[in-house]
C-alpha cells in the first residue's frame, strides 16, 4: 500500500474527515486529498505532521508494522524515506508496532542541508540522538545545540525541532524516539 493509501485508511479508521485531519495536523485539506490520491509525495516534515494528527508514529503510517518476537531487518530490506527536496534520509532500523513504543532510526543530512522543522510530538515523547559522523545543529524551539561526532543528547520532543548539517560532509546521526509514556 502507498503512503497516501495508508493515510486514507488510518483517517477513515479514526472516523476523521479530511478537514478534521487538516485541523489536527496543520496540513491543508487540499494537500491531504492530493496525498491520499497519490498525486503528491509529502516532505518528511509533512508526513510527520500527518502521523501526529492521526496519533501514530511515522513508521506505523508507512506500514512498517511487525508482530514477531525476533525480527531481523537486513540492510537491503530496511525502509528508507528520502525527502526529494532536501535529500534528508530516514532509515528505519527497528520494526514499528501498532501501539506506541520505541523507534530506532538512522538519519542522514547531506552537506549544507537541513531537515526542516518537525512538529511537536505529544507530551511524554522523548528523543535521543547520537552523532555517528559529521556535525549537527539541533534546534529545540528557540534553543540551539551544536553536536559533533560522538556527542549525544536527550530531550522531550513536545516542542518544534529541526536538524541542520553544519559540517563539511554528510551528517549521520542515530535517533531513538520513545513514545511509551505518551500523555493523551
Amino acid at each position: 500500500m502507498s503512503f497516501g493509501e495508508n493515510v486514507k485508511k488510518a483517517r477513515k479508521s479514526k472516523s476523521l474527515s479530511l478537514q478534521e485531519l487538516s485541523d489536527r495536523c496543520g496540513v491543508s485539506r487540499s494537500m491531504l486529498s492530493q496525498i491520499e490520491r497519490g498525486e503528491k509525495n509529502p516532505t518528511i516534515q509533512v508526513a510527520c505532521q500527518i502521523a501526529e494528527g492521526l496519533d501514530m508514529t511515522l513508521s506505523q503510517l508507512l506500514g512498517e508494522d511487525a508482530r514477531k518476537e525476533v525480527i531481523v531487518i537486513k540492510k537491503e530490506e530496511r525502509y528508507i524515506y528520502k525527502d526529494e527536496h532536501s535529500g534528508f534520509e530516514r532509515h528505519l532500523l527497528s520494526p514499528s508496532f501498532p501501539s506506541r513504543g520505541i523507534e530506532f532510526i538512522l538519519n542522514i543530512i547531506p552537506y549544507k542541508k537541513a531537515s526542516g522543522i518537525f512538529p511537536k510530538h505529544k507530551k511524554g515523547v522523548k528523543e535521543y540522538i547520537s552523532v555517528a559522523k559529521g556535525k549537527l545543529r539541533v534546534k529545540l524551539g528557540n534553543e540551539t545545540y551544536d553536536l559533533e561526532e560522538g556527542d549525544s543528547m536527550y530531550y522531550e520532543a513536545d516542542i518544534e525541532h529541526s536538524f541542520t548539517n553544519i559540517g563539511h560532509e554528510d551528517c549521520h546521526y542515530y535517533l531513538v524516539i520513545n513514545s511509551n509514556n505518551v500523555y493523551l
